[in-house]
């Protein structure tokens, strides 16, 4: 018998719950970063008060609303409308002029947790009088996130640093003009809402969309592993028309990846690519 240390041993608890989510729930995190997943777990294991991993194993293997339960923190949705504004101020400005030669337009929010992204990108959008002609398809595999996206409500306390992320991207009208206020929430305008298609993807396991001229994945490949940051950037890669756009989030890069050299870099600044 190989006498483990305890690291050893919640190695081997990780690698068999995450085995058993796939196999029962198809969901993917094998190739996910482990030590974000070991925080990720650990907030499960608090919020479903258990003791161990393999106390977690059990109930998830068992109770599939413990499993949704979990997903909750297994996935990462932390966003805000415009979030980092000058990813979207250089969008604004070297991205869509290229957008609008296109007689309609396909777009793909990868990840797009309780939907700030897709309706940053939307307003962004009908800004530039593109927004008619565009359709955004906004995926996730956390279904909770998506039903909060579909729904485009969220706290007023929020709005204040929403409005000020709005102005330093190069906003041109008031945020304001793009909500309705519903007591405690603002709830975004339905002309906003109609342009966006919410559906179940997972970059981990489910195949690539076509003819996008535009996708963005922002702070999500920072909690892949190489080999899983590098299936979603093929996929990303079969998805984009010729000479289509990717931005991801400040932290991430192509330029490690097996497909980087399918891709020129259009800024120093900001992690915006185009295909060759």
């Amino acid at each position: 018998m190989i006498a483990l240390d305890s690291d050893e041993k919640a190695e081997i608890e990780l690698d068999l719950l995450l085995e058993a989510i796939y196999r029962l729930y198809q969901h993917d995190f094998r190739g996910y970063a482990r030590s974000s997943l070991r925080r990720s777990v650990a907030r499960a294991q608090i919020a479903l008060r258990c003791a161990t991993i393999t106390d977690l194993l059990d109930r998830i293997v068992h109770d599939p609303g413990a499993f949704a339960e979990a997903l909750r923190y297994l996935t990462i949705q932390v966003s805000d409308l415009f979030r980092d504004p000058s990813h979207y101020r250089h969008m604004r400005e070297t991205v869509a002029p290229h957008l609008a030669t296109y007689p309609s337009l396909r777009i793909w929010v990868a990840g797009c947790g309780t939907g700030e992204e897709a309706y940053s990108i939307a307003i962004l959008l009908h800004e530039e009088g593109l927004l008619e002609r565009a359709l955004i398809y906004a995926t996730d595999i956390d279904k909770e996130s998506m039903a909060i996206a579909q729904a485009g409500a969220y706290e007023l306390f929020r709005m204040s640093g929403f409005a000020e992320n709005y102005r330093r991207s190069g906003g041109r009208a008031s945020l304001s003009d793009y909500f309705i206020a519903r007591g405690a929430c603002a709830s975004v305008a339905p002309f906003l809402e109609q342009r966006i298609l919410f559906c179940d993807h997972s970059l981990a396991t489910d195949a690539a969309f076509a003819e996008m001229h535009l996708i963005s994945c922002r702070n999500v490949l920072i909690y892949f592993d190489r080999t899983l940051q590098d299936r979603a950037i093929g996929l990303f890669r079969e998805s984009l028309c010729p000479r289509g756009f990717i931005g991801l989030g400040s932290n991430e890069s192509l330029a490690f990846s097996r497909h980087a050299a399918f891709f020129e870099h259009l800024s120093t600044d900001e992690q915006i690519y185009r295909v060759k």
